[in-house]
Order: structure tokens, then sequence, then C-alpha cells
């Protein structure tokens, strides 16, 4: 015969077991709601050390990125006339929307610590960054123009364009305006990954790159063990709970 089956028994459920589904459940749909939001990308600089030394008549090429395509070029040229001659050096734009910080015509030389970023004065177009020019006579005459004619570690402010998008950088050069042209060493470039972001003259890593921890992350706080799988999936909010409900006030 088929046995005829009751009405299921509801089982009674522990109050402390009862807490945890409740915890659970909370932290389940907190959890899913903080995951759908978007992320926001982490900025980052992207340094590369050099040593790249730009005499007269050489031309050198910068690729800021690294993804294949010049960016900006050094341009170095050169010349004598009799016993008299000159020379100078300037950063050229390799591409269209490509600018340099620059002011009265030439190139700035910035000193460390600068922002470079928006609503900076950047021009389009080859600058100059130093000239010279001697003279015959029984004392040399040599003379240097620009920022750039005398300088050690100094910055170039960069704007260039990645995949339609704006983005700063800087390089670093000595450069010495002298009787046979003017000779620079690049001893270092950078720029940022975030589009439209500034970054600092000098500067060649973001906090986000310390440790591999955000410099806004929030200091760790101690989870007791009992506090649940709950309670971790939620973090701080549910460890409020935890602690109230510890204390007898929920």
């Amino acid at each position: 015969m088929r046995q005829t089956l009751g009405p299921r028994q509801k089982a009674s459920l522990s109050e402390s077991v009862q807490r945890h589904l409740n915890m659970y459940t909370l932290a389940a749909s907190a959890g899913a709601g903080v995951f759908a939001l978007a992320q926001p990308a982490a900025a980052k600089i992207v340094y590369t050390p050099a040593n790249r030394h730009i005499g007269p008549n050489h031309t050198i090429s910068l690729d800021l990125n690294h993804d294949g395509t010049n960016d900006f070029r050094f341009h170095d040229t050169y010349s004598t006339n009799g016993n008299s001659g000159g020379g100078a050096l300037k950063l050229v734009p390799a591409q269209a929307g490509n600018h340099v910080w620059a002011k009265a015509g030439y190139a700035t030389a910035l000193p460390a610590g600068v922002r470079i970023g928006p609503a900076r004065p950047f021009a389009p177009g080859a600058r100059v960054m130093a000239r010279v020019f001697f003279t015959p006579s029984s004392t040399p005459n040599t003379r240097g123009y620009g920022p750039w004619q005398n300088a050690t570690n100094l910055y170039l402010g960069l704007k260039f364009v990645i995949g339609g998008e704006t983005h700063f950088g800087w390089a670093r050069l000595t450069v010495k305006a002298q009787s046979g042209g003017v000779v620079a060493t690049l001893t270092g470039y950078a720029y940022e990954t975030i589009a439209n972001r500034p970054i600092i003259a000098g500067k060649t890593e973001s906090a986000d790159d310390h440790d591999g921890k955000s410099a806004n992350a929030s200091p760790s706080i101690p989870v007791p063990a009992s506090a649940g799988l709950g309670l971790l999936a939620l973090g701080s909010p549910a460890l409020a709970i935890w602690r109230n409900r510890q204390q007898g006030l929920n």
C-alpha cells in the first residue's frame, strides 16, 4: 500500500544558525552590487631610463610609449662658413597632435617637480631648445642662446596622442652649447598611461606602483575567525554588524 505522507514539519533553526544564514544572504546581495560597479583604471607611469647621445648633424627618435610609432625627434644641426659657424638642437613632433611645452619660440626647460598636464602652454611644430654661434678672433667668441644652452638634468613637457587620446609625458636631458655645436644626452623619459592625467616632471612611478598597492587603499582590518564567510564577503560594513551583535547591541 502507498503510504500517505503528512505535511512536512518545518525544521527549527537555532538562533545562531539563523543569524549566520541572514549574514550570508546580506553578503551575497551586497557582493553582487559591489562587483557590478565599474572599477576605475589605475594610473601608472611608464618610465624608461636612457643614455643616448645627440651630437651635431645627428637625429634621434623618441617613442614614449614603445608602440613602434615615433612621437618626437631630436634634430641637431651644425654648419660652418669659413672660420665661423653655428648649430641648433630642436625638438620636432613626429605625429599630428603632438606638442611640446614652449615659450617665446623655445622648448621650455623645466625643473623636476613641475606638473605637466592640461592648460599648460603647449605648442605645435618644431621648437628650438638651444642655439650656438661662434666667430673667429684672437679669442674665440662663442655665444649660446635658449633655455637649454647649459642645462643639466632638466625636463621637456610633452603632450602626445595614443589611439586618439591625449597623454602627457616628460623627457630628461643634459645639454651644452659649445663652439663645436650643441651636444646633448637623453637620460630618461616617461608618460602617464591614463589619458588627460597630468604627470610630474621627474616622477618615475605612480602611487599604485608601491608594493602593488594603491596609495588610497584602506588599511587592513583584522577579521575575527568567528565572523564567517558572509562577513568576509561583505567587508567592513558587516564587521560593524558583527561587533554590535557581539556586544549585544543588535
